[in-house]
């Protein structure tokens, strides 16, 4: 009987230590990928306002000395699609609401005091405050946002490159370096959140 005894406490202890060992090993991977986890989307998140920062800068690029025959309205859906979800928000709100009002008004009433350079941004939030919600929610934060934002940069680096002369060009002359950093900034974001959604 001491034998049987002494054999079924060495038995529960030994249960006892696997279990404590297999949860702290759970405890490390649980660490470890939330660690990879939180670390992706932070990158994430950082791609995306890096991606419209630089939809922005070639926005005002292209208002000031870069006049081309570039298509460059198509950075207005880019920038709905990659705004980040706080000034999303934001101008979805009573102030996006607020400013549409007024730049509409303005548009109708006063034309000789709306400038043109203010026609994008102004199409830009009228276009976020009266998105349905198919477009602002579904779409902008699925992977067919993403395919559209990869389409609007390989067609604006295209265009760019014929309207340098070519590809050396584009990476050469003085101004041309600027909006093709600009642009192939545009990839990073939309490549970077499908390969995640892939893996």
């Amino acid at each position: 009987m001491g034998y049987l005894r002494m054999k079924t406490d060495s038995d529960a202890t030994d249960f006892l230590g696997n279990d404590v060992k297999d949860l702290a090993n759970a405890f490390k991977k649980f660490a470890n990928h939330s660690i990879k986890l939180a670390s992706l989307g932070f990158g994430t998140s950082f791609l995306e306002w890096v991606a419209s920062f630089a939809a922005i800068y070639l926005l005002i690029l292209d208002r000031t000395n870069w006049k081309t025959n570039i298509l460059t309205s198509l950075l207005i859906p880019y920038i709905f699609f990659t705004l980040p979800s706080l000034l999303f928000d934001i101008f979805r709100g009573d102030i996006g609401k607020w400013i549409a009002c007024v730049a509409i008004v303005l548009r109708l009433f006063f034309p000789q005091h709306f400038p043109d350079w203010l026609e994008l941004p102004a199409s830009l939030i009228l276009l976020i405050v009266v998105a349905p919600s198919l477009i602002s929610g579904y779409i902008r934060d699925g992977w067919i946002g993403l395919v559209i934002c990869l389409v609007i940069a390989c067609y604006l680096l295209q265009e760019h490159i014929r309207a340098s002369g070519g590809f050396r060009n584009a990476f050469t002359k003085a101004h041309g370096v600027s909006n093709t950093v600009g642009i192939v900034i545009l990839f990073v974001y939309p490549v970077w959140a499908l390969v995640l959604g892939i893996l």
